[in-house]
């Protein structure tokens, strides 16, 4: 969908240009391209390198596991979707995207991390089956329940995002737009639009709660638990 001019026409030409950190001087662009850099392939080769392991070991092929997998994969995707257009703007001065470029970027992002804090909810649900009920783990987790678990996190996470970034889509903006970040996230995209921006400010902040709140709320109940159940066999 394209995104609707302020003058109130349609036009998919509209540019976003990443301001960055403005206070950060030129002369200092390319030992941040080399930091980012080197913790960019770092991401990339320890993920990849857990990712064999868990493949190649039979030992390891636990839910636990499997599930860090997820987390691994998901790593690699987040830092994908944002770090690349970063070592461009710091080396290449590149600070031009497309308004769809932006709206996908700002969409993955969303999606990525939604599926991360849904994974972990999935890791401290297992953990507490594995610890509090240890005779019924074999029963409970089984590999298609883990699947299915693990699915349900990424489908929820790539669903969510979605009446967010069909809204933006919708909103007004001028021919170039300044996004004052390094890449497009939803508050930068709301706060570039010359439309009213409040019920977009709201849905953001709902999909924040839902986003943070509530998976940190369901580990945390998770780890109590764990630690009701370690107390009473200590006691």
């Amino acid at each position: 969908m394209e995104a609707t001019t302020c003058n109130g026409s349609v036009d998919g030409s509209r540019v976003f240009y990443l301001v960055g950190i403005p206070s950060l001087p030129e002369s200092l662009f390319l030992p941040v391209f080399f930091i980012f850099l080197l913790f960019y392939l770092l991401i990339l080769v320890g993920n990849a390198l857990i990712l064999l392991a868990v493949v190649a070991e039979p030992s390891l092929h636990k839910p636990m596991y499997f599930f860090l997998t997820n987390l691994s994969a998901l790593d690699i995707l987040f830092t994908t979707t944002t770090v690349p257009k970063m070592l461009s703007l710091f080396l290449l001065g590149d600070r031009f995207l497309s308004f769809s470029a932006c709206l996908l970027q700002m969409y993955l992002f969303q999606s990525f991390t939604c599926s991360e804090a849904f994974i972990l909810v999935v890791m401290a649900y297992d953990r507490y089956v594995a610890i509090c009920r240890p005779l019924h783990y074999p029963v409970l987790m089984t590999p298609h329940t883990n699947t299915a678990l693990a699915a349900s996190a990424w489908l929820t996470a790539l669903l969510l995002p979605i009446p967010a970034a069909v809204k933006i889509s919708q909103m007004a903006y001028n021919n170039i737009n300044y996004i004052y970040h390094c890449f497009c996230d939803h508050l930068a995209l709301v706060q570039a639009s010359c439309s009213d921006t409040a019920p977009q400010t709201l849905m953001g902040f709902c999909i924040a709660m839902v986003v943070s709140f509530l998976p940190l709320l369901l580990v945390l109940l998770s780890y109590a638990h764990i630690l009701a159940s370690v107390l009473r066999i200590h006691l």
